[in-house]
């Protein structure tokens, strides 16, 4: 017993209880956020898309998402964290009524990208609250659970959501809607704003913690000419493009496999079952090793794993290559969080992440509309391609480790020693010029 309570203080001990209704705000969401899992499907048996046009909705909907991480982000520094998350998740509400009760496929284009603006909106937000109320030491463990929350919703989502989608997909939308409008009350009543806003100080110097070149350059464009976090963010791209399979690509290729949407809701809920299974045990796997090799790691399984589709042609085939993926993506989320907190200046944090988390809704993109008219014309050699992909990526994660986490160090130095931290493009207050200049290390 007293090596249980050990093991859970260790893994989620010490942490504020505003982080805790941050976590069930997320738990609620993603156990009902599972309409825009089905919107291919819904797409093609409901509406009669075509998959070429069906990947080009879903593929308004990541752009749309594109537009809202950024715009999160700019909002979160500026307006505030709670009020983001508020704004964001109230018209989601609304937005996903519409979608349900829509019928022309040029409205359920556009309103698809309009919610794919606001579902991206809260994600900078979030964790820019995270990283505002945890102490670092503890930032790695709250990492953790959230990508244990996010993933336990989606396995209560997926199993729901198969349901709903062969009785009435009118349904799905509404109960997204439903668990959305939750979510905003969660954060109505329990979070508070977690913004500091920085004294003023005078002008041309830089304040504690913050970067040389944010002190010269505003809002987004530090984050946007920052090489080193900009070749980190490449590489998560890479894995976010992969993941995005799962929820783009793979409902259709089970589809011409002839199985059915409760086949595809059990693939993924398998996922979600491991992660809320093995998540909390990860830290101790992996804290003693070098984040580039866990993340060339992580994206090397993703690979394994999506490429084995390739000769996936029953339901036994999709599972197993879940189980390899699902590997991969749990071993990637503490690391990935971990280097992207400590490379955002504290004055630019939320803008940082929106930076960072473009890279999903670009994968939203991304995956399914090249991935579509993949799938219509390479049949099962897409899935070589996207695990010919990551295999690139793990290689990259290998070059750029070293170096990347050799500025993290220096950056964590600077900020505990008092002295101004710095961007990843910026001087270095001690370390190396070399780092510095290479991007292709990173």
């Amino acid at each position: 017993m007293r090596a249980l309570r050990r093991w859970w203080h260790d893994t989620a001990g010490d942490l504020p209880a505003t982080f805790w209704y941050l976590w069930a705000g997320i738990l609620i969401n993603r156990a009902g956020a599972f309409a825009m899992l089905f919107l291919s499907l819904y797409l093609t048996e409901a509406r009669g898309a075509s998959e070429a046009l069906a990947g080009a909705v879903v593929g308004a909907y990541g752009a749309g998402g594109a537009v809202g991480v950024l715009l999160g982000g700019v909002l979160a520094d500026r307006w505030g964290r709670r009020a983001t998350l508020l704004t964001a998740h109230l018209v989601t509400a609304g937005l996903m009524v519409a979608l349900a009760l829509s019928r022309h496929l040029l409205l359920i284009a556009v309103l698809s990208a309009l919610v794919g603006v606001v579902h991206s909106m809260p994600s900078p937000a979030f964790v820019a609250s995270i990283v505002d109320m945890v102490p670092e030491q503890r930032r790695s463990r709250a990492f953790n659970l959230q990508f244990w929350a996010f993933n336990l919703g989606m396995a209560v989502a997926s199993l729901l959501a198969g349901v709903l989608a062969e009785a009435s997909y009118l349904a799905l939308f509404l109960v997204d809607a439903g668990a959305t409008l939750a979510t905003a009350l969660v954060i109505a009543w329990k979070v508070p704003e977690t913004l500091r806003r920085p004294a003023r100080t005078p002008r041309g110097v830089p304040r504690i913690g913050s970067t040389a070149r944010s002190a010269r350059r505003p809002g987004l464009l530090t984050a946007l000419t920052d090489r080193i976090f900009l070749t980190f963010v490449g590489l998560t791209f890479v894995l976010a493009v992969l993941t995005m399979q799962t929820s783009t690509i793979m409902p259709l290729a089970m589809r011409a496999d002839g199985l059915e949407p409760s086949a595809y809701g059990l693939v993924v809920a398998l996922g979600g079952a491991l992660i809320v299974l093995g998540q909390l045990f990860v830290p101790r796997l992996i804290d003693r090793r070098r984040k580039g090799f866990v993340l060339a790691t992580s994206t090397g399984l993703m690979a394994v794993g999506f490429g084995a589709l390739a000769v996936a042609d029953e339901l036994a085939v999709y599972l197993g290559a879940a189980v390899i993926w699902t590997v991969g993506s749990m071993l990637a989320a503490p690391p990935n969080a971990q280097i992207n907190a400590d490379l955002a200046p504290p004055e630019l944090r939320a803008r940082y992440q929106s930076v960072f988390y473009l890279t999903f809704p670009a994968a939203s993109f991304v995956a399914p509309t090249l991935g579509g008219v993949s799938l219509q014309y390479l049949g099962s050699a897409h899935w070589l391609v996207v695990g010919g992909l990551g295999l690139l990526a793990a290689v990259g994660h290998l070059l750029a480790g070293p170096a990347r986490e050799r500025r993290v160090a220096a950056l964590l130095r600077g900020t505990r020693n008092g002295r101004p931290a710095t961007s990843a493009s910026g001087p270095m207050p001690a370390g190396g010029p070399e780092v510095a200049t290479d991007p292709v290390r990173t």
